[in-house]
């Protein structure tokens, strides 16, 4: 378990993200964010334990009922995107947020961009911002833009879904979210059969934008979309 090599210091407000959804043609990209308050080692190591065991991993490798199962396991009840969601394992809080930047965010700033500002967002609001150390694990090679210096410790991994837990749990909060909400969106976009592929890059939903034109929620920077606005 990586988390126990990466944090050297106790007490610890961990942060962990993960974004979902930068590929599709449609549709926000939705971050996921975990955030625990730790005293020790050993405290961390017991909850990693317990997020082994209910199956917690990389959620591109769970199915949508593998995700589901984990997560009413977890008692982890997915709340309207901003509001946090707080479970407590044997007295230790686990808070956690999914996060949106919708298509017209992503347009004006670029996919990496809105990406990062969310996830640096999703961390902001879950800090406590006391002055403990926090650390930030950031799914992939990147740290977060500031004007000023981070207030956080940032770590970035590579591939960090597949070997954080925290990072693998924030990826699952975060792609159940979006799955959920693109569902909402193919009622009112059913042409597009966005439920089938949720706004990834199919024939079909080629064939689609060629024939109907982009929706509303099209991202209209994107190949595949700009050449029919």
């Amino acid at each position: 378990m990586i988390e126990l090599e990466l944090i050297k210091k106790f007490p610890q407000e961990i942060i962990a993200v993960d974004e979902v959804g930068r590929g599709p043609l449609c549709g926000p990209v939705v971050i996921g964010a975990v955030r625990l308050y730790v005293e020790s080692k050993t405290e961390l190591s017991s909850l990693l334990k317990k997020l082994r065991t209910s199956g917690v991993k990389d959620s591109k490798k769970l199915s949508p009922s593998e995700r589901s199962k984990i997560l009413f396991g977890l008692g982890m009840e997915l709340i309207p995107f901003r509001e946090k969601g707080e479970i407590s394992f044997d007295g230790l809080k686990l808070s956690f947020v999914t996060w949106e930047m919708d298509h017209e965010v992503i347009d004006r700033e670029n996919i990496l961009a809105a990406s990062l500002r969310g996830m640096k967002e999703a961390s902001l609001f879950l800090s406590k911002k006391k002055k403990n150390l926090t650390t930030v694990l950031i799914d992939g090679n990147m740290r977060f833009r500031w004007d000023k210096e981070s207030p956080f410790t940032e770590l970035p991994i590579i591939g960090g879904d597949k070997i954080s837990l925290l990072i693998g749990l924030a990826s699952v909060v975060a792609k159940e979210k979006r799955d959920i909400f693109m569902g909402q969106m193919h009622e009112l976009y059913p042409q597009y059969g966005i439920n089938s592929h949720y706004g990834y890059p199919t024939k079909f939903h080629r064939d689609a934008i060629k024939e109907f034109g982009p929706s509303p929620i099209h991202r209209k920077s994107f190949k595949g979309v700009k050449e029919y606005v």
